[in-house]
């Protein structure tokens, strides 16, 4: 059984941590350390764990997931609005691909809808299919700006040595097409203009010392071929994986959605 809550007192933040440098291999200078996220907590961010009950009696050491966020204000044309940056989400290895990442941003959802902030923000790396197709097929989220090496140098191994480039997601939190996604209907007919596919083996050739140099060569053509796309008025509408598990962005005019 998992239960997702608000993590509570310095044990489970502390373990927060320890689940950050597990998931990521993180050294001191990329490490968010436990103060950091009693702050966010303090100041209307989330710090929000996912627990295995029939581990611990769902003790801190029972941790299996996590998903922090901070808040900020944008400025639109309705003037400036409450919403929350989601910086980060670890799945202990042995808990992946059982849907627990999608229940913790669900989750969040709900939180920060119960507080009236209905727009919510993140980076993810555009080379990672699983994250992208979490994102785009799963949640609904849109991307239409993309960050260069927005973090510069990371000391995550997940990152084989690339440049740390982002696309930046929006989730539209009681949008028609976040609310249809989530409730497994038809979000609408969208035109799609433009694709990008990301190679199934970019996995291998990041994690390598032969195949970098392929990786890096994926990294900056799609990196030229999103931000030529963002330029012209497209965003990220939808994301696929084809019959070999290659992952294919599909880009359309911004001015279908629904945006503020």
């Amino acid at each position: 059984m998992i239960e997702i809550r608000s993590c509570a007192g310095f044990e489970e933040l502390e373990a927060c941590v320890r689940l950050q440098v597990e998931t990521w291999g993180y050294d001191e200078s990329d490490m968010i350390p436990r103060k950091t996220f009693l702050v966010a907590q303090a100041i209307g961010g989330q710090v929000m764990g996912a627990f295995d009950t029939e581990l611990a009696g769902g003790s801190a050491v029972a941790m299996v997931g996590f998903v922090f966020s901070l808040p900020g204000v944008k400025t639109g044309k309705n003037g400036p609005r409450a919403y929350l940056h989601s910086h980060m989400l670890a799945v202990r290895e042995a808990y992946r691909n059982q849907g627990l990442g999608r229940q913790l941003k669900l989750a969040q959802r709900v939180e920060a809808l119960g507080r009236g902030i209905r727009h919510m923000e993140w980076t993810f790396d555009p080379l990672e299919i699983k994250n992208a197709f979490l994102n785009i097929h799963r949640l609904g989220a849109i991307a239409r700006s993309y960050r260069a090496d927005f973090y510069g140098v990371s000391s995550s191994r997940l990152q084989g040595g690339l440049p740390t480039d982002r696309l930046v997601a929006e989730w539209r939190l009681d949008s028609p097409r976040v609310e249809a996604i989530l409730d497994g209907r038809p979000a609408g007919g969208l035109t799609t203009e433009e694709r990008i596919q990301v190679p199934a083996e970019i996995y291998a050739w990041k994690s390598s010392d032969a195949g970098r140099e392929r990786a890096l060569a994926i990294q900056l053509a799609n990196r030229r071929k999103f931000q030529e796309a963002f330029s012209r008025g497209l965003a990220v509408i939808g994301f696929t994986r084809d019959a070999e598990g290659n992952g294919v962005f599909e880009l359309g005019p911004a001015t279908q959605l629904e945006l503020d």
